[in-house]
Order: structure tokens, then C-alpha cells, then sequence
């Protein structure tokens, strides 16, 4: 006690400590913590600029130490997974617009027209990039294949996912594809990773002694992506324009939706014979919807009237991956390191 009051490091893992015995994990106050900042005070403004900069500054920050974390043989091999990405790209964009459609048969007491289309709309998007391989990170997965699975969703995203809408929502504007997302896309991901592989020789041995900074990047990111996201949904004043029941509903849909995915994704893993690692890459990367690419793309294919109104599921169903994932992930890696210290040879 006397240790904790003058280390508050010491102090904060017994805090942790205490929350794991009676089952709190402080990792998802933190992230309450952050909804319930943004919800009171968000970023608005220069400020919001300022949160923007830092989320994609945290991005770009995160691909980089994973650049130099991996070496090229384990990229290669990444990328050459194919049945994994496969997989996961069948669940992004085959799996979840049949659960989309298959949402068509509430009645409207339970969405309304304009919330179910923005249902539908959700399931049409890639896969998240920097949550995905933040938790595929946490829960000890395949760091390598999440980055090209997660990457190889949001490039084609951009190409499948106006077609997708256009095609099931009958969308009578004009689909267009953004060059700035391709753009934004390389610059924020491609490019740090790629400075990362070519600094490796001199940062890497340098990262794997200090694995903290990766973890702190890990979670630090995923608490901005939280807090910049809610605060958008509170600058668009979408709380003011649906019922509380309304809510609750689609909070139940949001959640049956990425229940169903997770459990498809882990049963479907295991029968097809991939490791454990693997299984949890296939997992998060499946499971996962993109809120940065489906603002950008909600503004072009709806009126700006109804965007607001369309973009609140995806909205929730965001907050709900990023907690529901989190407390996965923290899991999963606990399981992992413990299975790896139980290992026969480990000091």
C-alpha cells in the first residue's frame, strides 16, 4: 500500500488488479470513460481538426512500429494467406449483407425506414484497419495477416461498397469513388508500414525490448478512434432523432449482427483447420465494420438531410465492436500468455 502511494504505476496495476477480481476490466472503464467524454464534451471546432490529426498520427504510428516489428518473411507469408483472406473477405461482404437483407423482415416499429437502411448500409462497408490489427495485436493473432486482410477489405471497399449500395439500396444517385480514400488509405497505412520494413534493421531490436510503446500505441489509438467517433455522432446531433426504444432495438440488432459473425467466424476457423492465431485474425477482421470509410461514403449516397439519421447504426455498431472486441481481445491474450509461459523449457 505504502509502494502504491508513492509509485503511481504501482498504484495503477493494483487498481487493474483489484477490477480483475470482482470482473471490471479498466481497459473498458477507460473506453466508458471516453464515450462519456465525448458524449459531454466533444471535440468540436479547431478541436475536432486537432483529434483528427492525432487519430491519424496514432495511425500512422501504429503501422510503422508494425513495419518494424515484422520481418518480410512474416509479411510474405501474410500476404500469400490466402484462404484466410478469403474468409474474411466472404464475411465483409457476403455474410453481413445477407444478414442486411435478412433484417428487412422487422417490422418498421422496430427501426423505421430510415434506421434499417442505415443497417443495411453498415453491413455493405470493409473492415475496420487499425482496430482490427489493434485487437488481433492484444489477443496475441497474426499481426501479419491482419494487416493484408484488414488492408485488402478497406482497398476494396472502396470499389464494392458503392456498388453494393447502389445495387441493394436502389440508390438513385450517381455512385462515385473517391481517389483521396485511395490516397488516404496509402499515405496513413501503406507508406508507414513500408517506412517501418525498410527502418527495421535499426528500430526493431529497439521495439521488441520496449514492447510497451506497442501496447500503449495499440490501446492509446483505439481510445481515440472512440472518442473522435462519438464525438462526430454528437456534432450530428443523431441523439436527438430516434426514441429510446428505437435505440435499444438497434442496439439489440447492432449486437445479434456481430454475435452472429463472431460465432461463424470462429466455429467456420476451426472446421476449416486454421490455427489459433490465425482464428483470431479471422475473427476480428470479420467481424469488423468501417466508420472511417462509411462517413466519407454515407455523404455521397445520401441526402444530407438523412445522413445523420443513416450513419447512427453504424455509429453504435462501432462502439459496440470496439468493446465487445476489446474485452475478446484482452481474453484471448491473457490466454495466450499464459499458455506460452506454461510451455515445458520457459524460465
Amino acid at each position: 500500500m505504502i509502494e502504491a502511494m508513492h509509485d503511481p504505476r504501482a498504484a495503477l496495476r493494483a487498481l487493474d488488479r483489484s477490477l480483475h477480481r470482482i470482473g471490471i476490466d479498466g481497459y473498458i472503464l477507460l473506453l466508458l470513460g471516453t464515450v462519456g467524454l465525448a458524449t459531454l464534451l466533444p471535440a468540436t471546432g479547431a478541436a475536432a481538426s486537432v483529434v483528427t490529426g492525432a487519430v491519424k498520427v496514432a495511425v500512422g504510428l501504429l503501422f510503422f512500429l508494425y513495419g518494424a516489428r515484422l520481418s518480410p518473411e512474416e509479411a510474405l507469408a501474410g500476404a500469400r494467406h490466402w484462404r484466410l483472406h478469403l474468409l474474411i473477405l466472404g464475411c465483409t461482404f457476403v455474410l453481413f449483407p445477407l444478414l442486411g437483407e435478412a433484417a428487412r423482415v422487422l417490422p418498421d416499429a422496430v427501426l423505421g425506414p430510415q434506421l434499417y437502411t442505415g443497417v443495411l448500409f453498415l453491413t455493405l462497408l470493409p473492415s475496420t484497419v487499425q482496430s482490427s490489427i489493434a485487437f488481433t495485436s492484444m489477443a496475441r493473432g497474426n499481426v501479419a495477416a491482419a494487416i493484408c486482410a484488414a488492408t485488402f477489405s478497406s482497398l476494396l471497399g472502396i470499389v464494392l461498397t458503392p456498388l453494393l449500395a447502389a445495387w441493394l439500396l436502389t440508390s438513385e444517385a450517381g455512385v462515385q469513388v473517391s481517389g483521396e480514400q485511395i490516397l488516404d488509405i496509402v499515405l496513413q497505412l501503406l507508406v508507414p508500414f513500408a517506412a517501418g520494413q525498410l527502418l527495421r534493421r535499426w528500430v526493431g531490436p529497439w521495439i521488441r525490448r520496449h514492447r510497451t510503446v506497442t501496447m500503449v500505441v495499440d490501446r492509446g489509438s483505439i481510445l481515440l478512434i472512440v472518442y473522435s467517433a462519438f464525438s462526430e455522432g454528437v456534432r450530428e446531433g443523431i441523439w436527438g432523432q430516434v426514441t429510446v426504444t428505437q435505440l435499444l432495438w438497434l442496439g439489440a440488432v447492432c449486437l445479434a449482427m456481430l454475435t452472429f459473425v463472431l460465432v461463424f467466424t470462429g466455429v467456420v476457423s476451426r472446421r476449416l483447420g486454421f490455427e489459433r492465431a490465425d482464428r483470431v485474425t479471422i475473427r476480428f477482421c470479420g467481424s469488423k465494420k468501417s466508420l472511417a470509410n462509411g462517413l466519407p461514403l454515407a455523404t455521397i449516397l445520401f441526402p444530407a438531410a438523412s445522413v445523420g439519421i443513416t450513419v447512427l447504426p453504424l455509429m453504435l455498431f462501432h462502439q459496440i465492436q470496439l468493446m465487445v472486441c476489446t474485452v475478446l481481445a484482452q481474453r484471448w491474450g491473457r490466454r495466450a500468455d499464459a499458455a506460452s509461459a506454461a510451455r515445458p523449457g520457459r524460465p
